[in-house]
């Protein structure tokens, strides 16, 4: 019983852990890097100095500016400790290469036609809407290639050769 117990708690453990990963381009991680930095290095003494007056003012029992600065102290540690596990958990994703949620700019080097498609997971797919499983054939060819790669596709029809012309991440 001690050692389902155990497996247990290791599966919600590890999905708490995993329900807090979140994806991000490399831009959108560094901003947020940025801001918990202007958090630390601007807003955090800024308070801190608030705070430090408003001590200077007399009786802290009766001082609403002293309550303030510590309320709005509470809630900047509270959003730079936010900012800080988010980043802790952050994975990046590489926009340099077709990979999942990947809008893609293809064209068929025989007919010379371009197509944009998403590559979404199967029950996600619908190519009316330009939603590309990536289990098909040509999100497979796609995958892992960037723009300027040729590929080419075994379709009913034969091989079909594309061209990466463009990479998009909406």
């Amino acid at each position: 019983m001690k050692g389902s117990f155990s497996l247990l708690r290791m599966y919600f453990l590890n999905n708490e852990i995993m329900s807090k990963i979140k994806y991000y381009t490399q831009e959108g991680l560094q901003k947020l890097k940025d801001e918990l930095n202007y958090l630390i290095t601007v807003e955090r003494p800024a308070i801190s100095k608030l705070i430090a007056e408003a001590r200077d003012k007399g009786d802290l029992s009766e001082n609403a500016e002293y309550a303030a600065a510590k309320d709005a102290q509470g809630m900047l540690e509270l959003k730079i400790a936010k900012l800080q596990e988010i980043i802790l958990n952050a994975r990046v994703i590489d926009t340099s290469k077709v990979s999942l949620l990947s809008t893609v700019r293809i064209k068929n080097l025989k007919s010379f036609k371009e197509m944009t498609y998403t590559i979404v997971p199967e029950s996600e797919a619908d190519i009316k809407s330009g939603k590309l499983s990536v289990s098909s054939p040509i999100a497979q060819a796609l995958l892992g290639k960037k723009p300027g790669d040729k590929v080419e596709v075994n379709a009913p029809a034969g091989v079909i050769p594309f061209e990466i012309i463009e990479i998009l991440y909406k």
